[in-house]
Formats: structure tokens, sequence, C-alpha cells
């Protein structure tokens, strides 16, 4: 097989042409760093490589995008790039890279967001467990990170202050009451602790 020809195309590709004939697209930097020249020979193993190569570069080069602009837990930068610019084993093997550099970490990454949902976003226990397991993060490091932040206290006050700052009039409409309960429902509070926080006066 002969490369024939090599054009740009946007998203920093080449498309690559076969024997006169359009064949598949690969990473302009993996291309220009392969060496190849119009007129080269290629068999079904240089193009396979060729494109293998092209894929992890793809991958690698998304999560590093990625995780510039934010952090993320491994499940969640493997489906993304997977989703968007490359395999699914290339995405994986571009998580594995981005940890063993230091820039993934399961543990860390769940401890920042479990403490952000419980503090600023003011999730019940029930919501914030919801919440890491769709992260993919394990379910012992779950169970730890629920016994260190999840606050009894604190769930109370959450609770009770999105009562009066969302629902007013909740305690004399039935309907409002309904609703407010569902809400707290949604943000994961038990039904006990719901029930609780609807009973207990304003100070």
């Amino acid at each position: 097989m002969e490369l024939t020809a090599a054009e740009p195309r946007r998203h920093r590709l080449t498309q690559l042409y076969i024997d006169g004939e359009q064949a598949v697209k690969v990473d302009t930097e993996t291309f220009l760093r392969s060496g190849l020249r119009l007129g080269d020979e290629l068999d079904d193993e240089a193009l396979h490589q060729l494109i293998q190569a092209s894929d992890a570069h793809r991958a690698r080069e998304k999560a590093l995008y990625l995780l510039e602009h934010r952090a993320h837990s491994k499940k969640e930068l493997t489906e993304k790039i997977a989703r968007t610019a490359a395999s699914r084993e290339a995405a994986e093997a571009a998580a594995d890279r981005m940890e063993e550099l230091g820039l993934l970490n399961d543990e860390e990454y769940a401890r920042r967001y479990a403490q952000e949902l419980f503090t600023r976003k003011r999730y019940g226990a029930m919501r914030v467990k919801q919440e890491l397991r769709q992260k993919g993060i394990d379910p012992e490091l779950i169970g730890e990170l629920l016994a260190e932040y999840a606050d009894e206290d604190a769930a109370l006050e959450n609770m009770q202050a999105l009562l009066f700052k969302k629902y007013p009039g909740w305690q004399e409409d039935e309907k409002v009451r309904r609703r407010a309960f569902a809400a707290l429902q949604r943000l994961g509070y038990a039904y006990t602790d719901t029930r609780r926080a609807m009973e207990i006066e304003p100070e």
C-alpha cells in the first residue's frame, strides 16, 4: 500500500490517502513523528501501529486538557476520553498514566468532592453516596468519607435552612409541605431525619 496523500484536517488531525483512496485520520503530531513521506509503502501492521499510536496520543492529550480545567475521578476521566477523543482501551491507558504521574488521585478527588457536596450543596448522606458511586469511587472509601463528613446536627441545620428559605409557609400549607418534603428526599436526607427537621420549631 502506498501513502499517496496526507491532508490537514480540523482538531489537529491529518487525513491519509492510501493508493489514492481516502483511508484514515490520525493525529498530526503522531503522523509527523512517524517520519512517513508521500510515496512510502505501508503494510497492514505498520498502518495499524500508526493508528494505535495516534489513538494513544489523542487520549493522553485529552486527559491533560480535562485535568487542566478541573479534577476528575478515574472513571469520569476515562469515560470522557472514550466518548470524545479515543478508544476505550486508549482512554484507560491514558487514565492509568495520569495516575502514575500523580495527576489523578481518586482518594483526594473523592475527599474534596464529598466535602463540597455536604457543605456547599448541602446534600444528605444518601445523595452524597450516590454521587460518589457515579464517579466510580471505591465503596469502601465512600463509607469512610460518609463516616468522616456526615454530621447529624449539620444535616438538620441544612434542612431547616432550605425549608425556611425556599418553602416559606410549609408549616401551614400542606401542598408546600409535600413539595418541601420531596425536595429534601431528593437531596438525600433520610425519611426519619426529614420528618424530624420538619417537626422542629424555629428558634
